[in-house]
């Protein structure tokens, strides 16, 4: 697993790459995915470097909630408070992470169908 610090979400942290930007606080960062797997795909990231959920600790409590509403947030600037949206964090290789520093998928704009696939 690598260091989150060296991942492409701490570039787009440091602003080393560009990124379509949407919200921004002191702990959070909410940008476009750049390849979106819906019309509306915005990805939540800490500012604060964790690898996923399994790497989060008790004391990351107030972080993990402060996401979730920030999620909430940039859903509702989306236009997606009343058709609904999705909110997806894969953890480890087995739930498709492929950027290891912790991330909340926002998607909507269509009919999400379930299971994915």
């Amino acid at each position: 697993m690598s260091d989150p610090n060296d991942t492409l979400f701490g570039k787009i942290i440091r602003r080393e790459i560009p990124a379509d930007i949407v919200y921004e606080d002191d702990l959070a960062l909410a940008f476009r995915d750049i390849a979106p797997q819906a019309p509306v795909h915005i990805l939540v990231i800490p500012k604060r470097p964790i690898a996923n959920l399994a790497a989060a600790e008790p004391g990351d409590r107030d972080l993990l909630g402060h996401l979730l509403l920030v999620a909430k947030t940039v859903a509702e600037q989306a236009g997606l408070a009343e058709t609904g949206y999705r909110l997806v964090a894969n953890t480890g290789t087995d739930g498709g992470q492929t950027v290891y520093h912790l991330h909340f998928h926002v998607l909507g704009g269509r009919s999400l169908a379930w299971p994915p696939g």
